[in-house]
């Protein structure tokens, strides 16, 4: 369907050929013509087997060359209807007949490329046939909403790889041929973005004022530039929907801009734009419907397992993840609601991350959470443990661009259990977000059950309207006239569990001003802190009814 718009399956095996061939990857054995389309795409790892989806595309990152004619024949027993080792690949017999008997196709991915980019493109290509309505329908006589489909029309029209760009520069879809153009447009389709030095030149030069105010093409010579990788003149024109810039058609091309070529670009704009708004209200309409079945999966009730049947979940095993932002960056966002975004961005970039492990997984914000399905095999503390390693790289490739914490339910096999996991998840999540295990930012509920049973402790007691009593309550009131701080200094001498050396460094005094300091509670309050029920007393009043630094 790309160069010459065929009518084959946007999500097969032939059409990544065709749109990356050129790029980023190369057939080295098998026929790419697979019947049916690419379930998904899996990476391999042999510690940890992820689920394999029917008619997967399997990559095998760092498969020794002595190991990929045992893969071919592994991933072909599971139903993948592709394997991409790292080009080049040497063809040996074993391996010409591993490739025959799995009946798939081996790809190379080329020199120069990274994993992390084909699997971004890869994503991005099949994702192209998850949105649109169940019959038929397109704009232009193209299906609706591919834009990959739509930047191959074009670029056969104006004999010149084209790209479509959002307004930031990023690669939304390009047509076949871009090894015509130059090493910087290699680069941009390999990135899935202008790179921010052609970026800026094109800033400071004043082009994209000229793109977005102008209704007609725009010229760049390659010369104003001065970078040697900018060999091809450039040809853009902005997209636009009324008065709003979607963004802008780009065309690698020699020659002047005929009358004919600027009235093709003008009218391929306003087809852009139209499919563009068609993938945008698409998206909504998806991210509306899923976060809505995932609401009525994780809440139970008469609709819950239709929901989860619907989410592709009904009958699986499922281990919920919460996640959120700590609580202080979360009362950040109520004080800026520009900053609501984050959550969704972090759960956007949750659902990638599960999806190259776990394809079946569904992701989707419910009541300010975060919420993750996610499908497991087993029964036990192997799977939460899985679940939560999964949880644990995704906190650690955000870092500290958005500090996430996750919480970890239980497996659930029905929808009671996928409730009770996520009541499970929710729970430990409380205690990560609240700032309770700083050092934590992935927790399952055994990990911090105790904490999680003081805080509802403190909930309950606040919900009374619960004031502190007895001894402690004398020691507040006495503190509040003298300004003597100590409750400060029996909170410390507790939470080091007598030790008095540890409790005076922590508060900065002389080990005989903390002894001291003792001696005045016991007198003031009337605590006898030899027994340990008052003791404990003392702590959990401390802990539940006063605010703690």
């Amino acid at each position: 369907m790309l160069t010459s718009v065929s009518q084959r399956p946007r999500a097969s095996l032939g059409r990544i050929l065709d749109d990356l061939g050129d790029s980023l990857l190369e057939l080295v054995a098998g026929d790419p013509d697979h019947e049916g389309e690419i379930g998904g795409v899996v990476i391999h790892d042999p510690d940890d087997e992820p689920v394999h989806p029917p008619g997967a595309l399997v990559l095998g990152v760092g498969v020794p060359a002595a190991d990929i004619a045992g893969l071919v024949r592994d991933v072909g027993r599971r139903g993948a209807v592709g394997l991409v080792v790292r080009a080049p690949v040497a063809l040996t017999p074993e391996l010409d007949t591993a490739i025959d008997e799995a009946g798939l196709a081996l790809l190379g991915l080329r020199r120069g490329a990274t994993w992390a980019q084909l699997t971004a493109l890869l994503r991005s290509l099949l994702a192209e046939g998850d949105v649109g309505p169940a019959e038929p329908e397109s704009l232009g006589g193209l299906p609706s909403g591919d834009l990959f489909a739509v930047a191959n029309a074009i670029g056969a029209l104006l004999d010149a790889p084209v790209t479509i760009e959002d307004r930031s520069s990023r690669v939304l879809a390009f047509s076949g041929r871009q090894d015509e153009a130059d090493p910087s447009r290699v680069e941009t389709i390999i990135g899935r973005q202008v790179p921010e030095k052609y970026a800026r030149m094109l800033t400071e030069l004043g082009v994209f004022r000229d793109l977005y105010r102008e209704n007609r093409p725009v010229v760049v010579d390659p010369t104003m530039l001065g970078a040697d990788t900018i060999s091809k003149q450039r040809v853009a024109i902005a997209v636009r929907a009324g008065d709003e810039v979607l963004g802008s058609i780009w065309a690698a091309m020699d020659g002047e801009v005929t009358p004919e070529r600027a009235a093709a670009l003008q009218d391929a704009a306003k087809l852009v734009a139209l499919h563009m708004l068609r993938v945008r209200a698409g998206a909504d309409v998806q991210r509306r419907l899923r976060t809505d079945l995932v609401s009525t999966a994780l809440e139970g009730g008469l609709g819950a397992g239709d929901a989860l049947a619907r989410l592709g979940l009904g009958g699986k095993q499922v281990v919920v993840l919460a996640v959120s932002l700590p609580a202080a960056r979360v009362a950040d966002q109520d004080a800026d609601p520009g900053g609501l975004g984050e959550l969704d961005r972090v759960a956007d970039a949750l659902a990638v991350h599960l999806s190259a492990s776990v394809p079946s997984s569904a992701v989707a914000v419910v009541g300010g959470i975060a919420f993750a399905l996610l499908p497991v095999h087993g029964s036990g503390p192997d799977p939460e443990q899985r679940a939560a390693r999964l949880a644990e790289d995704f906190c650690e490739r955000l870092g500290a661009r958005l500090p996430t914490v996750v919480g970890v339910g239980g497996v659930g096999s029905d929808v009671g259990g996928v409730t009770a996991s996520r009541a499970a998840a929710v729970r430990a999540l409380r205690v990560l977000r609240d700032g309770h295990h700083a050092q934590r930012r992935v927790a399952r509920l055994p990990d911090v059950h105790t904490e999680s049973l003081l805080l509802e402790l403190r909930d309950l007691a606040a919900a009374r309207g619960e004031r502190p009593m007895g001894p402690i309550a004398r020691l507040l009131d006495y503190d509040a006239r003298n300004d003597s701080g100590l409750t400060e200094t029996l909170a410390a001498w507790l939470d080091a569990l007598g030790d008095v050396r540890s409790a005076a460094a922590r508060l900065f005094i002389h080990t005989n001003t903390l002894r001291y300091r003792l001696r005045r509670v016991e007198e003031i309050s009337g605590l006898d802190l030899t027994d340990p029920d008052q003791r404990f007393a003392a702590m959990l009043q401390l802990r539940m009814l006063t605010p703690r630094p």
